[in-house]
């Protein structure tokens, strides 16, 4: 590596840039040069001059002057310009973006470097340029090909394949995600269906049911009716019986008397007695039926 940190090469072209430049500043200093000449030579041709004629001579010169000055510092503008195309064409043929940093260009510790290296170069050293320093332009990469950005290339082109397979990758992940997902959602609407066909049916069940029970509710409230009709049905025919039970006794009672008067009577004592032993069975049953009819505690 050389004074400025480049390697051979580039520093070869920095040098025929300074040259260039080198030869389009002494034009520009001969042409300086010349403005004063030809002001002397036009103009001071008498011994003596006026205040005017000397304020009008300088402000002549000062405008050829600046105008050449002018001209040369737009020229080298342009001619900068140029050259950075130069380089960023080359850079963009390999798909590089170069950066530069303006702010470096009024670095006095470097400016002072260039200059140092400039002295070096060309004004300490007599030697004539060698063969190899003179060029016409810049050699396109795309000829002589740089080590560096082979390699850069490369390596993204390993990156764009390592990418590529990923990508490979991640597309099947994906293709696998999504019939996975595909086959859930048929399981869910499967699963919905069902649960929606077992619910119509527990709907249809509990209907049922309900029908069942309000049909039970209706027997159980016709059968409790019923029992109750019976009930005051055998109610009734109690009380008849009691009705008829006090008739009879009262009957029994009458015959009683009778049969007191007609004691003496053997025959009519025996008639009576048949008769009293037949009230007492008609009695007794009336008692059995009675027993039968009456409710239980």
């Amino acid at each position: 590596m050389a004074e400025l940190g480049l390697n051979e090469h580039h520093q070869n072209e920095v040098i025929n840039y300074m040259r260039f430049a080198r030869f389009k500043r002494g034009l520009c200093l001969k042409t300086v040069d010349s403005c004063f000449q030809d002001l002397k030579e036009s103009r001071l041709v008498e011994e003596t001059f006026t205040v005017d004629e000397v304020i009008d001579m300088l402000d002549g010169l000062r405008t050829v002057v600046h105008s050449e000055v002018e001209s040369e510092l737009i020229n080298t503008t342009y001619t900068n310009v140029l050259l950075l195309r130069q380089l960023f064409s080359q850079a963009e043929k390999w798909y590089l973006k170069l950066q530069t940093d303006v702010s470096d260009l009024e670095n006095r510790e470097l400016l002072e470097q260039v200059a140092e290296f400039e002295k070096s170069e060309f004004t300490s050293s007599n030697k004539k340029p060698s063969a190899d320093l003179i060029k016409p332009k810049l050699a396109p990469l795309n000829e002589g090909g740089s080590e560096l950005l082979n390699k850069t290339v490369a390596c993204l082109q390993e990156e764009n394949e390592k990418l590529k397979t990923r990508l490979k990758t991640i597309e099947t992940q994906a293709t696998a995600a999504l019939d996975e997902k595909s086959k859930l959602e048929k399981s869910l609407k499967d699963l919905q269906m069902i649960q929606g066909d077992q619910k119509t049916n527990a709907n249809q069940d509990i209907t049922e049911l309900e029908n069942k029970v309000a049909a039970l509710k209706c027997q159980f409230e016709k059968t409790l009716n019923d029992s109750t009709a019976n009930r005051k049905f055998l109610e009734e025919n109690l009380v008849t019986t009691k009705h008829d039970l006090l008739k009879v006794q009262d009957q029994l009672s009458t015959a009683e008397k009778e049969l007191e008067k007609k004691f003496q009577q053997t025959a009519a004592y025996r008639n009576m007695k048949e008769i009293l032993t037949k009230k007492n069975e008609q009695i007794k049953d009336l008692r059995k039926k009675l027993s039968k009819y009456e409710p239980e505690d």
